[in-house]
Order: structure tokens, then C-alpha cells, then sequence
């Protein structure tokens, strides 16, 4: 805003009310703001009601006429301006979120931010759920921390610390689209730029109460024509805001309908209400009345009891359901003659505690006119003074091939496009697999997943960030984080499965690894846990299970002991326990097949008579032996020995520990009958 009688930046603010426009021009010179100028127009028509625009054209007309006024006073063309929602289609939701980690951890800036995002989605989530206008599309303008939380105690600042869970108290702003695009609407007819919105309530407080003030437990009531806004501070934050949808209009409709007058001379008789002992006036019938203020302040009681009784349970309600220490009360509605006494009484705090703020909080504020300095002036002053703390409007941007509209805080992230676009926060950081859970023992396991990758942000092309400062008309590209590997594990990655079981065998020690079984059926140490798996590491062995990792083979007719004590091969050997087999037994496992051969051999050489009877019953069997074709002849059955008959297998010098026999994949019993095609597998081990 430049021109030539100020050489410094002037800030243009609108405060668009229900009942009037008022503009306000000025800059700030070191702490004081200077006021150039003031004007303000009333409305013509109800042109808004309870601060929403209705007739958008009649708004841009007063609006522009305010602006043309100011021009000539200041003698500079205005272009860009200032402006505020009113409370009246402001929802906020105040939420808790926490978040715990499986290990104490030094808290970042990262984890902070993501501390922030998951109670600003919670928080827009709460109030999808909770409003039933389906239809009506509402955008977060903004957020602030109420408090942090370190290990469930109360922390100023989170980065830094060490901790096993973080927490964040949080409260969120929302408004319609409708009231922010009738606003820019109206104010773009009239020839003017948004440059800041903000919101009335917060323009309010940016003056009545100064940042040293906000450590008490004080409310700010801004009393309008169509609403009464409302701002709770304690602790040095502002913990809430909210609105009433009564204020100074409905004590004007009803000394209309008493007084049988139009709108606009009921507004000037409630004004002078509070100036004059009698106000003169002239009805819809043409005929003059006259009204004491007393009869004004008696037709109205009631309207400001039941004004003062919302205001008091809206102000309880958002301070925890108890009373602020005072009360500041700003807007042309606080005026009022009683407003302040009955919201004391409502509240139950002595009187003088509750004050309407008008000159005494002006004291840095200079007017280069001549202004009443009062109530009226507080909200159109915070709305410039707001463009200083943060340059507020929304901007546009691209976020996927999505056009967004987002409220600019002047310090907007890829991470804010993201929240307002409703991509999942999850969407942003890199994933973990899903975890394996099975139990060992009956003892509840998992193992993690891997972190996948983060997402991949573009901004204009660039390679960026969440953290990645964003700016109007910029085109942000993300492609979602991916997830990690599942968790996976082997039984030979457990770490109960590395314990060795220590035996005594032929008075030897033997250490052998454990058995694992998982639904009661063995597997082994590469065997990958499948999800819900029941495992059991087992603590013994059977004999035949020490054989066979002992490489040995246990001749059927071989006597065994386990802890001295006559067994058989499924026995059961337990860590420390001893098991005994004879090594001559052990040593030449091979003669016990020479003796059967040869035993089944005398058995086929008997009478000559027996042998021509079997001769006639003989069959012919063919079998793979050592994966050649073998025939059995001159018999009717054959067993497992008989095969050595017709094969080239030395049993009287060995060349091993003792022989393999197997039957269709399967260890062979040297009786085993025999069948047509059977295949046989014999070698020394």
C-alpha cells in the first residue's frame, strides 16, 4: 500500500459486521499502531445476519464506499485489505493425542511434528464425526498447542527430552467454504485483495488482552449485533473459542415489536437508551411516542438475562465447566446497560471483575483523528494488528493433480497440503511391515516388520520434504510411503532354540540341539513361523532321534538303556540323562545281516521233496535294486535278505559304520516281505 503522503506500509482492515462497516487504516511504529484514519457505514438493508453475508452485491456496495472514503482521506488508492470470519460459523474441536514408543527415545523435531499432525487429523476426524451438515464442506484455518506432554507430565517444549511416550493437548479452527468464499466474494466486487483473514475472536484478544495478560484465567466477550463471540486464556495460550448466536440485534427486534418500529429506528432508541432518560421517536403509523430508558432497560430485561445466562454457560463450558477469574467485554452489544452486571451475577464473580474494554487497553494505540476511544473500536484495531503477527489468507495450491484451498498461516508445509488434502498421515512416513505373533511356550512373541521407504515429495519439481516451505500456486507431488518387509523368523532364530541339550551316550557327553514343534508336529531350525503359530521347543530326545543324529543305525535286535533301564528306541532322554548300547553291537552292525543271510539260506535248503513243492509254487518279482532291474525266481515269497542273493554286495569286508537299507524311500526291516516292483536302495555308511 503505497503513496505519498506516508512512507511507510499501511495495513487496510475490514471489520465486516452485521450491522456496520467499519475500515480502519494505519501502521505500526514500534510499539504503538498508528491510526490514519477511521470510517465506518452502516448497512442499508439486513443485508448480513449473525455475521454471515446474505446479499453479497449490497455488502460489496458499503463496502466499497467505505473504502473510496478512506481513500480520500488518506489520499492513496487502497487494493489489498485485511478481514475477519465472524465466530458465528466457527467450530473448533479441542483434542488429546499421545504417543508411546517401545523404547525410551531422544525426541526430535520430526517427532514433534508428527505429534502435531496426528492431533489436527484426530481432531478434523472428531468434528466430521460430530457435525450432521454432510453438505457443507469446512476447512481447518488454523491450530494451535494448548500444552505438551512428556511422559504424561506437562512440558513447554518436547524436543530434546528422552522419553517412552509424548502428548499434545490441541484445539482446531474450522469454518464453511461459503462463509470464506462470501467474504473473498463481497470483498473482491468492491475492487480489493484479500491479503490476511483471520478470525473476529482472535482479532478481538490481539488487543483486549495482551500476551502478559493471558497466564490468568480471563474470557474476552465480543458482543456484536448478530453474535457474541468468546476467547478463554489461562497458563500464557488461549485454551478455547466459541459463539453464541444472540447479541445486540435481538434487543433491538424486540423494542421494534414493542414500539411498532422499523428496524433502524428501534437500533437508534436502543442506542440512545443508554444516553437519554427519554427518547423521542415516530412509529410505522406516522404518530410521535416518546420512551423512557427505563422502559427500555424493563422491555429488554429479559432478552439480556437469557443473553447473559448463554454467554455465562458457553464461557464455563469452554474453561472446563467453572468460572474464568474476569471477564473483558469488547463489541457495541456489551454497551448494553446491565450486559456486564448480569454475566458477573451468571458467573458468580464479584461485578468489578467483569469490564467493558475499550480506552484503557488503547493505550498504544494512536489516533490521528478525532475518535471516541471505546468497546466498538477493539475488534477493527486487532484485525490490522493481526497482519503483523501472521499475514493470514488462504491460497491455492496444487497437491496430486488436486487443486486445494488452504488457510495460509504465513508459515505453511508440503506437511499442512497434506493434512488439508486428507492424505493419510501415515502416507508420509516410511511404514513398518505387519509383525509376526506366534507364541513360544505359551509365551506371547512378534517380530517387527521393516521400515519401508518415506514418501517421495516434489514440490515445483524439486525434491523436498514434509518440513519444505510452500507458497501460492506451487504443484506438490507425493507418492505415499511404502511399507516395509513383514516380520519374519526362523525356529533357528529363536534365541530359546540356541540352548543345548547335554546327554551322556556309551558314557560319552553328546551336546545336541533342541527339537522345536509347532502344532505338535516337528520342524526344523530353517522352518519360517507362520502367523499364530503355537511352538513348543522341546527338552528331550528319543533314542532313535540321538541315532540318527549320531549317524547311527540301531539294529532292531539291539538291547538299549536309558539311565540304566531296559528301553526302546521312542524313549524319551532328558538333559543329562545317560543312554547305553553294547559297541560290539555298535562297532558291527553288518554281521547281523551275514547271520540273517546266511540263517535264510539254511532255511531254503531242506528236503528235496519241500524244495520241488516250493519250485512249483515260485513266482517270478521284479525290483530296482541300486537303481538296477533285479529278478527273484524259485520262490513263492520273498523277504527283504533274500535280495543279497541276487546282488554284488561283499558282507564280509566292511566299509563303513554299518549298512544302509532302504525300501520305496523308507528304512528297510531285514524280514520285510517283498512285492512286485519295489524299489531298493543298499550301501555302506
Amino acid at each position: 500500500m503505497e503513496g505519498t503522503r506516508y512512507t511507510g506500509q499501511l495495513v487496510f482492515g475490514l471489520d465486516i459486521g452485521t450491522r456496520s462497516i467499519v475500515g480502519t487504516v494505519g501502521y505500526k511504529s514500534g510499539d504503538r499502531f498508528i491510526v490514519v484514519a477511521q470510517r465506518t457505514k452502516e448497512h442499508e438493508t439486513r443485508a448480513m445476519l449473525d455475521g454471515q453475508i446474505h446479499d453479497i452485491q449490497k455488502v460489496a456496495d458499503t463496502i466499497a464506499d467505505v473504502k473510496t472514503q478512506l481513500e480520500s482521506a488518506i489520499g492513496r488508492k487502497l487494493t489489498e485489505v485485511c478481514i475477519a470470519a465472524a465466530g458465528r460459523v466457527l467450530r473448533t474441536v479441542t483434542t488429546h493425542v499421545e504417543y508411546p514408543y517401545t523404547a525410551e527415545k531422544e525426541i526430535d523435531r520430526e517427532d514433534v511434528y508428527g505429534l502435531i499432525a496426528a492431533g489436527v487429523e484426530k481432531a478434523y476426524q472428531e468434528f466430521l464425526d460430530g457435525q450432521n451438515e454432510e453438505s457443507v464442506k469446512f476447512y481447518c484455518v488454523g491450530h494451535s498447542v494448548v500444552r505438551y506432554y512428556l511422559n504424561g507430565y506437562p512440558m513447554g517444549n518436547l524436543e530434546g527430552h528422552k522419553a517412552r511416550t509424548i502428548g499434545i493437548d490441541l484445539i482446531a479452527t474450522f469454518l464453511p467454504d461459503d462463509v470464506v468464499d462470501g467474504l473473498y466474494k463481497a470483498v473482491e466486487l468492491a475492487g480489493l485483495n484479500v491479503s490476511s483473514l483471520t478470525l473476529e475472536p482472535i482479532a478481538a484478544i490481539q488487543l483486549a488482552i495482551p500476551e502478559r495478560f493471558r497466564m490468568l484465567n480471563i474470557a474476552l466477550l465480543d458482543v456484536g449485533a448478530g453474535t457474541s463471540d468468546i476467547s478463554i486464556t489461562n497458563d500464557g495460550c488461549i485454551l478455547a473459542y466459541g459463539m453464541i448466536p444472540m447479541a445486540g440485534d435481538l434487543l433491538t427486534e424486540t423494542i421494534a415489536k414493542h414500539c411498532l418500529v422499523d428496524f433502524a429506528t428501534a437500533e437508534q432508541i436502543k442506542r440512545d437508551a443508554g444516553e437519554m432518560d427519554e427518547i423521542s421517536y415516530m412509529d410505522i403509523m406516522l404518530l410521535p411516542q416518546k420512551i423512557s430508558s427505563e422502559e427500555v432497560k424493563r422491555i429488554t430485561g429479559d432478552i439480556i438475562d437469557e443473553m447473559a445466562t448463554r454467554a455465562a454457560e458457553k464461557i464455563k463450558e469452554l474453561n472446563g465447566d467453572k468460572a474464568v477469574s474476569a471477564v473483558f467485554v469488547v463489541g457495541g452489544g456489551g454497551k448494553i446497560p446491565g450486559y456486564t452486571e448480569a454475566i458477573a451475577d451468571k458467573l458468580g464473580i464479584a461485578r468489578e471483575r467483569v469490564a467493558l474494554r475499550g480506552e484503557e487497553v488503547m493505550q498504544q494505540i494512536i489516533f490521528e483523528e478525532d475518535v471516541v476511544k471505546d468497546s466498538l473500536l477493539v475488534t477493527p484495531i486487532g484485525i490490522c494488528l493481526n497482519f503483523y503477527e501472521q499475514s493470514n489468507n488462504f491460497i491455492f495450491v496444487n497437491f496430486n493433480e488436486m487443486r486445494l484451498k488452504i488457510y495460509d498461516n504465513n508459515k505453511l508445509t508440503v506437511a499442512d497440503a497434506a493434512m488439508q488434502a486428507q492424505f493419510p498421515n501415515d502416507g508420509l512416513f516410511p511404514k513398518r511391515g505387519r509383525a509376526l505373533n506366534f507364541t513360544v511356550n505359551g509365551k506371547q512373541k512378534m517380530a517387527r516388520g521393516q521400515l519401508g521407504e518415506a514418501a517421495v515429495i516434489k514440490v515445483n519439481g524439486e525434491t523436498a520434504d514434509i518440513n519444505t516451505p510452500i507458497h501460492a500456486n506451487d504443484i506438490i507431488k507425493v507418492v505415499e510411503s511404502t511399507a516395509g518387509e513383514p516380520g519374519h523368523m526362523t525356529i533357528g532364530e529363536l534365541p530359546e532354540i540356541t540352548e543345548i541339550l547335554s546327554i551322556f551316550v556309551n558314557e560319552k557327553k553328546v551336546e545336541v540341539p533342541r527339537f522345536a514343534s509347532v502344532d505338535k508336529t516337528l520342524q526344523s531350525g530353517y522352518y519360517e513361523i507362520q502367523e499364530s503359530d503355537q511352538i513348543e521347543i522341546l527338552n528331550y530326545y528319543t533314542v532313535s532321534q540321538i541315532a540318527e543324529f549320531m549317524d547311527i543305525t540301531l539294529d532292531p535286535h539291539m538291547n538299549v538303556y536309558v539311565n540304566n533301564k531296559l528301553a526302546d528306541k521312542e524313549t524319551p532322554v532328558y538333559e543329562n540323562f545317560s543312554v547305553m548300547w553294547t559297541a560290539e553291537e555298535m562297532d558291527a552292525p553288518e554281521e547281523s545281516v551275514v547271520d540273517t543271510v546266511q540263517e535264510k539260506q539254511e532255511e531254503a535248503i531242506g528236503e528235496p521233496e519241500s524244495r520241488e513243492e516250493n519250485e512249483k509254487e515260485a513266482v517270478l518279482l521284479h525290483l530296482i535294486v541300486n537303481k538296477q532291474p533285479v529278478i527273484l525266481k524259485g520262490k513263492a515269497e520273498y523277504v527283504f535278505v533274500d535280495v543279497f542273493e541276487e546282488i554284488d554286495f561283499d558282507l564280509s569286508k566292511p566299509k563303513g559304520k554299518g549298512i544302509v537299507t532302504t525300501l520305496n524311500g523308507r528304512t528297510a526291516q531285514y524280514m520285510e516281505p517283498l512285492h512286485e516292483g519295489d524299489v531298493i536302495e543298499i550301501y555302506w555308511n
